[in-house]
């Protein structure tokens, strides 16, 4: 089997089980984030829409010159995509359509478990694909470095990226009734997200440099944090152990 046919098989499998597992999590772990079915439409809805934009708009932004380098060529414009963009875009669209719906309430903690499900999985296809999948780290002397197609040892920053993923939802579900807003928990997977990509963008290859010597996914990262200055501090709180115990959540 190729790369490119792994990727794709790892990305299709990342989908099915990141769906079974929100359908699960909405009975078990957050099953106050709807209140109504037609609810989880809509944010299904917004959030496939807002992502599938997002993830694209993030590529165009993060390496322009690759990806207008066929221009006017379609084809090669829906190529790339980016994780942070799919987020980013999936809450704004998710937001957007919750207004539309009339839901007041938040939703994200339903969606932290099959998000971590879904992007360890396809992580494994990105390290699968190799030197052609572009999410792989600079040149290291370190020995767990990784031969990715091109002679060079590398980070393999794809699992770094799972391990992250792992520890933080193994804090995040620890920590679970600690929080004291609905839609800590994904607030915080989010500002964790977004930290993590910031710090190992440095560590990754640069295919376009934007003002102060950061990607365009470095400055992605930058505006959702942004986004959440202000629940920073009591998210942090409440993962150090100076959270007050949430009262919303059933025991």
């Amino acid at each position: 089997m190729t790369p490119v046919a792994l990727h794709t098989l790892f990305e299709t499998v990342a989908y099915a089980i990141g769906f079974r597992t929100f359908l699960w999590t909405r009975r078990t772990l957050a099953p106050n984030a709807f209140r109504h079915d037609d609810h989880v439409v809509w944010v299904a809805v917004g959030a496939i829409v807002g992502a599938a934009l997002g993830a694209k708009l993030s590529f165009w932004i993060d390496d322009p010159i690759a990806a207008f380098s066929d221009f006017p060529n379609w084809r090669h414009l829906l190529e790339g995509k980016s994780i942070v963009g799919a987020l980013l875009g999936g809450l704004a669209s998710v937001e957007l359509a919750k207004k539309v719906a009339g839901v007041t309430n938040s939703t994200g903690d339903a969606f932290v478990l099959p998000l971590t499900v879904g992007m360890c999985i396809g992580r494994v296809g990105c390290f699968l694909a190799g030197i052609g999948d572009h999410t792989y780290g600079v040149p290291t002397s370190l020995p767990w470095g990784v031969d990715f197609g091109d002679g060079l040892y590398r980070h393999p920053t794809q699992l770094y990226e799972i391990v992250f993923l792992i520890a933080q939802y193994a804090l995040l579900h620890g920590r679970r009734n600690a929080f004291s807003e609905s839609g800590d928990r994904f607030r915080a997977f989010m500002i964790g997200y977004l930290l993590f990509r910031l710090l190992v963008e440095f560590i990754k290859p640069v295919f376009y440099t934007y003002p102060g010597g950061l990607s365009g996914i470095q400055w992605l990262c930058v505006a959702g944090l942004l986004y959440y200055a202000r629940d920073i501090p009591r998210i942090l709180r409440t993962l150090m152990g100076k959270g007050r115990k949430a009262s919303w959540e059933p025991r």
